[in-house]
């Protein structure tokens, strides 16, 4: 697995954000996240991902890139999935905004539910920093749209 990763926050047009419950972990509540695979580009990457884990069918050119990316340390219990000595992952931030209703089929394995949240809640029920961090600025670049 390589130490190159996406976040998709999937959001409808009233900022309601689409967050899956891990199988394996639940009471983790995340977007959709998942690592490059071979030598796809980032978008490509969060297509991917975005299909495998929630059935939603999207291009490169339905995303919105935030040129944000952020660098953790990796969980120790997931570490032995990279290469050794691996301690870190960075991790792309990208945007994808669906209509309201759209049908959400998740991968059994890797999530045991899902759920719509308003972007407040959404963000506080978010175990990942980098997760609760995106949604928040999108929140607010949407109020500071909104509220000059």
């Amino acid at each position: 697995k390589q130490p190159v990763s996406v976040l998709v926050v999937i959001h409808d047009p009233d900022l309601n954000i689409l967050l899956l419950e891990r199988a394996a972990h639940p009471g983790y509540w995340q977007s959709v996240t998942g690592s490059r695979e071979g030598d796809e580009s980032r978008a490509e990457t969060a297509v991917r991902e975005v299909m495998e884990e929630t059935g939603i069918r999207c291009s490169p050119a339905d995303l919105s890139n935030w040129h944000l990316s952020n660098r953790f340390e990796i969980f120790t219990e997931w570490r032995d999935r990279y290469p050794a000595g691996v301690t870190h992952n960075t991790e792309h931030v990208f945007g994808l905004r669906i209509p309201a209703g759209t049908p959400i089929n998740t991968a059994p394995g890797e999530h045991r539910a899902w759920r719509w949240l308003p972007w407040r809640d959404a963000a506080a029920a978010c175990f990942s920093w980098t997760n609760r961090d995106a949604i928040l600025m999108l929140g607010c670049a949407r109020m500071t749209q909104n509220h000059p």
